[in-house]
């Protein structure tokens, strides 16, 4: 998800064609799935009539669940529903005592369009209804981010209302779809746009540091702290603090970043002083933080608090449509638009048939790869091949060597035939020790026009 700034020059690839008129204009019309639902509780009253519209159904025995089960032997957040690829899908959330599907235990199956759900000793009859029609009507674009998919437009328009709160936002969404990316456009959009964004990622700061990192610490308070510091959230006073991967935040931690959340007070460590603050709190995670409150590994009350609004981010595989656009963001974003011709249609017909696991990080590396090689690297599609395709009789170190060979002898040839030959000036662009250069040249037998000029 990149910068959209200069779309307006260069005609850009298509996979799908559009009837009429422009992106920015256009109105697409969405499907919000519906599903009938007949709640008959564990105490046997019931059963409750529900009619679900939406693409998430949350189901347990907290409030904030969309459907709430009366049922001491239903978990908080026991299971959930979700409407992907046109069908219902059924995912059990880690809850202590299982869901049942049609009289089957399952984690994670489809759901069909009539089907009979336990959960404790309470049954859902569930049946999935005709959608109804509502128009998408948002730009493709917000700010760096990019997307003409129904999904990412869906998106952008409840950014706009978002970004202009004040309140605390949870991002979820998996690696490499741009959670960063969601959240500075949320925090440069907002009433405290003119004010500092701090950024602490949970997951790379040592547990032992991460409370000093979060709320300072006093000279003497431990080991090394030899001067006063200030945390995260004296520095940002006034304006927000992004913290990504907050599901990392160690348990022991969390009632003290619960309080400062709900006091608006910190005490930085080895001080009594509490000390005011006044900041906006925006947290990103990959992790399913409603499964961790299940597992007792995420306080549920600090859930609540920073959940008070809650954006997902969609993964690559669902906005595949999106690929055209992001890969001309990319190339916009590295100067390189005169690249375009390295994906042409058919190159991108083949790009939809991969899942993408790293998501939009993944994208950019590949579109790199192919810039750097200046031929479209189709072998991304062996990434989800099967197991037919692999030649098993070979031993593992040396059909990984073979794969490593390949991209080298290919990288360092355009590396080489981009510097003209000239070692020293191939090293700089490619970022890499001159010296390990040229045991790569020598153990690929790249001799001539080999230059070493400083």
């Amino acid at each position: 998800m990149e910068s959209a700034s200069e779309q307006d020059s260069d005609e850009k690839p298509t996979i799908v064609k559009r009837d009429s008129g422009t992106l920015a204009a256009a109105r697409l019309l969405d499907i919000v799935p519906r599903l009938t639902i007949d709640v008959t509780h564990a105490d046997e009253t019931g059963p409750d009539a529900i009619v679900h519209e939406g693409d998430m159904c949350r189901i347990g025995t907290h409030s904030s669940n969309d459907i709430v089960v009366r049922d001491p032997s239903v978990s908080r957040f026991h299971c959930r529903l979700s409407f992907v690829d046109g069908h219902w899908r059924l995912e059990d959330m880690g809850s202590l005592n299982g869901t049942v599907l049609n009289g089957v235990c399952v984690r994670d199956a489809d759901l069909g369009d009539d089907a009979v759900l336990r959960v404790g000793y309470s049954t859902l009859h569930i049946r999935a209804c005709a959608g109804t029609e509502r128009s998408v009507p948002s730009a493709p674009s917000f700010g760096s981010l990019i997307g003409e998919s129904i999904a990412m437009r869906k998106l952008f328009a409840f950014l706009e209302k978002v970004a202009a709160s004040e309140i605390n936002v949870l991002i979820e969404g998996e690696s490499g779809t741009g959670k960063e990316l969601v959240a500075n456009e949320i925090a440069q959009r907002g009433p405290r746009s003119d004010r500092s964004v701090v950024v602490v990622d949970c997951g790379a700061v040592s547990p032992t540091l991460i409370e000093s990192e979060l709320f300072g610490h006093v000279r003497g308070a431990f080991t090394g702290a030899d001067r006063d510091r200030i945390g995260a959230f004296e520095a940002a006073t006034g304006g927000t603090v992004f913290l990504d991967e907050i599901g990392e935040l160690p348990l022991a931690l969390q009632p003290k970043f619960l309080r400062a959340l709900e006091s608006r007070e910190i005490r930085r460590v080895g001080e009594t002083k509490p000390r005011k603050v006044d900041v906006r709190v925006i947290a990103a995670t990959n992790r399913d933080l409603e499964r961790e409150v299940n597992k007792g590994r995420f306080r549920e009350d600090l859930y609540f608090r920073l959940a008070v609004m809650k954006v997902h981010v969609p993964p690559l595989r669902e906005r595949l449509e999106d690929l055209p656009l992001l890969i001309r963001g990319f190339l916009v974003t590295l100067r390189m638009l005169d690249r375009l011709h390295l994906f042409p249609p058919h190159v991108l017909e083949q790009l939809t048939d991969h899942e993408w696991p790293g998501n939009v990080r993944e994208l950019r590396n590949y579109v790199e790869r192919t810039v750097v090689l200046e031929e479209p690297m189709l072998a991304l599609q062996g990434e989800r091949s099967s197991a037919a395709d692999v030649d098993i009789t070979v031993p593992f170190k040396l059909a990984k060597d073979a794969v490593v060979d390949t991209f080298e002898r290919r990288y360092v040839s355009a590396l080489l035939d981009a510097a003209d030959g000239n070692v020293s000036q191939a090293a700089r662009s490619g970022a890499m020790d001159r010296m390990y250069l040229h045991r790569l040249i020598q153990k690929h037998d790249f001799r001539a026009g080999v230059k070493t000029g400083k």
